[in-house]
């Protein structure tokens, strides 16, 4: 009985309950307008399988993953994963980013994601007082950059966006200074204008044309971003009901399940629908926040704050393209759009937090000691 009493208080309530309550959000919009499809029943499918994943992380002692050599073989395993999408990786909507097993499709660059917060969470766990040397963060670049590259000659633009800003994110609450800020975005736009010439595909220019005049071309590069706009705007206060979303139910919406779910969820709930998504998002960051305060070290502390970077970089992207004031790229809303690579991805991010959290209380008083004196280099 007591352990079932302990198990209990261990159990991180807002975080679980949150993370259902947006998961159930996209289950309802997507069985709205589905009809024959098989969008709701393979992801409550997915949604069984992630949450099953998250169960078995949060028991976990992730106390292991502060060691040097794990930690590298995390980051080798994620490059040639990457690396092997051009040999064996199938093509979809013009990127080679996805590994077909037959059964289901597997798309490597949302362990990507939380494989970098785990480098950086270690990187920066012993060296975030030294922050202020450029070396720091030109070596850290390079570990993101290297994963940067290999998911933008896919091209998926989108994800590379979001290793970026996962990258850059860790390194400004790692206390970056505003000199190096400013040399960070110079080499962005460096990065940014060698990608224009070399790397981006016809289609993706146009997309970024489209952003600096969204209404040019409705029939052509900006027609999903202006159906967007107009499935949010005809929402309303308070939406037109469950099933009634014209511009999803019709199909005028395109990817309304994955890259535009948040337009066909607002037009379906309305203003109010908005609301309560954007505070059950609000409430599960702040959740990651507060849990990152009583890290048992730096590493914990990093990696949970990388969790809320994550959610947070995604929920900002998402919405802004569904509002029409980000380029399309095909970017989709944690726990909320369809999909299962990113759904046990994310649930088994919020599974190891929960689990780090868990085991933090038996931590040893030397486990400071010993993340600076390299005794989790082993």
């Amino acid at each position: 009985m007591e352990t079932i009493r302990a198990s209990f208080r261990h159990i991180e309530w807002i975080l679980i309950g949150s993370a259902f309550l947006i998961s159930l959000a996209g289950l309802v919009t997507m069985n709205s307008f589905t009809g024959t499809s098989p969008f709701f029943d393979r992801q409550v499918i997915w949604l069984s399988l992630a949450f099953a994943v998250f169960v078995i992380a949060s028991i976990i002692d992730w106390r292991f993953l502060r060691r040097r050599g794990v930690v590298v073989a995390v980051y080798v395993v994620i490059c040639t994963l990457l690396a092997a999408l051009f040999v064996t990786g199938s093509v979809f909507k013009g990127a080679q980013s996805w590994f077909n097993l037959g059964f289901a499709a597997f798309q490597p660059v949302d362990l990507a994601k939380l494989g970098l917060i785990i480098v950086l969470a270690k990187y920066f766990s012993r060296r975030h007082v030294e922050i202020a040397y450029l070396r720091h963060i030109i070596v850290s670049g390079i570990y993101a950059f290297i994963l940067f590259a290999l998911v933008a000659v896919q091209p998926d633009f989108g994800s590379a966006v979001i290793l970026f800003l996962l990258w850059f994110g860790m390194v400004f609450i790692s206390g970056i200074s505003r000199k190096h800020i400013i040399a960070v975005f110079l080499a962005v736009t460096v990065v940014f204008s060698g990608l224009w010439l070399f790397g981006f595909q016809d289609y993706q220019k146009a997309r970024i044309r489209t952003f600096v005049s969204p209404l040019s071309d409705i029939h052509g590069a900006g027609y999903n971003a202006y159906q967007a706009t107009i499935a949010v705007g005809s929402g309303g206060i308070w939406g037109k009901g469950i099933g009634y979303g014209t511009q999803s139910k019709l199909r005028f919406l395109p990817e309304y399940q994955t890259d535009f779910i948040f337009a066909a969820f607002a037009e379906e709930w309305g203003f109010i629908g908005v609301v309560l998504i954007i505070l059950l998002f609000a409430a599960l960051i702040g959740r990651l926040v507060f849990i990152a305060g009583s890290g048992a070290t730096n590493f914990e502390t990093l990696f949970t704050l990388g969790v809320a970077i994550y959610f947070l970089c995604h929920f900002t992207l998402h919405i802004g393209i569904n509002l029409g004031l980000l380029p399309v790229t095909g970017t989709t809303l944690p726990l909320m759009s369809y999909g299962g690579s990113h759904l046990v991805a994310e649930f088994l991010a919020l599974g190891m937090v929960v689990g780090m959290r868990r085991y933090a209380r038996v931590t040893h008083r030397d486990a400071y000691e010993k993340e600076f004196s390299g005794g989790y280099d082993r």
